[in-house]
């Protein structure tokens, strides 16, 4: 937590004051505030969803307070040390943990009762206690997409959308330089191929840090051990699967380098056709790919992550938390609970952009088909198998569900791979020598 100058509380108090006093004219109902970043017209639509719930019954007000994302976690840290935070209101994935050690965040373990549609397991945050402190308000998985037209013009079979058939890494390597051709014409596999002149890549993994923990997992190690509590990113396992990512950049030559450090993977890879399939999130249907299709004529399918030893995903989604310090803790749990109810913010699920946290949706059918069978996805059969499927059986929780630190630890990550990506050192040569420096970070030192 950064320290503030005591005027600059007294500022803050003021401001979350009056916020406060203009919820006391609620009609006699208790007032829930939720905060929530995004530009005022974003606020808008979240305070019209509140409004429905205010108008389904008449014991809660829901207010949203809107805080630019820029400045909302310094503000929410103000607030919390004037011990004036909302009663609820979403988070950063990383800053959940943080949060929940330092006591500003409620247990929610008992939002749902037992037998009762609830979350998938893989969306909730566990505190240093293991009680459930926030639940994502959407899931989102890592996939692989493709370019069809890229496939059918090398003659190459389309990735699996099967988990059973899922590739092995080899074949997924084996797939790409199929798909990799320099300006001659000349794949890896031929003789004559000028790495120098590729003008179309058969892959791309992306590198952004968060998401280089699924091969870790796939490979049999990962960043963290499972409990959360040491580190194992040193390990064989998790720099042996690093090192296949970069392989594929400075020694398959099947892919761009891909720097990790933005997420417009697919508009620099299968929509211009310049790359033939590449990892990213399930968001990018919703996001970009859906419109490439209908303005551009992409044809795009989705398939399930190759594999190393395990097939594997991992899921994220923004979380939403209750603040220990409201004294409406039952009532801001039953305004999320009805919000996180994918009726509620179905615009933003049937556009393809969130995927439902609530597992009905991923086991009953009826549920399935109303959420996929809808023009803005691929083949029903081919999304449920790639995408349903696979995020219900396959999924873990990225690490900052469990383990503190993570933000500082990845940017760390994030440096130091900087040249492994271009050859220059293996991963065992950098995360070896910042091993320590690696364990510091995830210690908050």
């Amino acid at each position: 937590m950064k320290k503030i100058t005591s005027i600059v509380i007294l500022l803050m108090a003021i401001g979350v004051f009056a916020f406060a006093s203009g919820q006391a004219q609620n009609n006699g109902r208790i007032p829930v505030s939720y905060s929530f970043w995004g530009t005022p017209d974003e606020a808008a639509e979240v305070q019209k969803t509140a409004d429905i719930f205010n108008s389904q019954q008449n014991r809660i007000q829901v207010t949203v307070m809107n805080v630019p994302h820029d400045t909302y976690i310094e503000r929410l840290n103000t607030m919390a040390t004037a011990r004036q935070l909302p009663d609820c209101g979403i988070m950063s994935e990383a800053g959940v943990l943080q949060y929940a050690t330092n006591g500003y965040l409620a247990d929610i373990s008992g939002m749902y009762a037992p037998g009762e549609s609830k979350p998938l397991d893989s969306l909730a945050f566990r505190g240093p206690d293991g009680k459930t402190v926030a639940y994502s308000t959407a899931n989102e998985i890592l996939l692989m997409f493709y370019n069809k037209t890229m496939f059918d013009k090398a003659g190459v079979a389309y990735p699996p959308a099967s988990a059973d058939k899922a590739w092995t890494w080899d074949q997924f390597v084996a797939a790409a330089k199929q798909l990799t051709f320099d300006s001659n014409g000349r794949t890896p596999n031929d003789a004559g191929f000028d790495k120098n002149r590729i003008v179309q890549y058969g892959a791309m993994v992306e590198t952004l840090t968060w998401q280089l923990e699924v091969w870790a997992l796939s490979n049999g190690g990962g960043f963290y051990s499972p409990d959360g509590k040491q580190v194992i990113i040193d390990q064989d396992a998790a720099i042996e699967a690093i090192q296949k990512v970069a392989d594929l950049y400075t020694k398959d030559f099947v892919a761009p380098l891909s720097p990790g450090l933005t997420d417009d993977g697919m508009q620099r890879s299968i929509i211009p056709g310049t790359v033939a399939m590449a990892t990213g999130g399930a968001w990018n249907v919703g996001t970009c790919l859906s419109t490439a299709r209908d303005k551009e004529g992409l044809n795009y399918g989705v398939a399930v992550l190759p594999k190393m030893k395990n097939l594997v995903t991992i899921n994220t989604g923004g979380p939403n938390v209750v603040f220990s310090q409201s004294k409406y803790q039952k009532e801001a749990m039953e305004w999320l609970k009805w919000y996180a109810q994918e009726e509620n913010s179905w615009s933003l699920i049937e556009s393809g952009i969130w995927m439902p946290v609530l597992e009905k949706w991923y086991t009953d059918e009826s549920l399935t088909r109303k959420w996929v069978g809808n023009p803005a996805f691929p083949p029903y059969d081919e999304y449920k198998s790639a995408v349903v499927d696979f995020a219900r059986n396959y999924a873990k929780p990225t690490s900052w569900y469990y383990v503190n630190n993570t933000v500082d630890f990845n940017n760390l990550l994030s440096s130091i791979l900087g040249e492994v990506w271009t050859g220059n050192k293996t991963a065992r040569d950098v995360i070896t020598a910042n091993a320590a420096a690696l364990r510091r970070a995830f210690q908050g030192q």
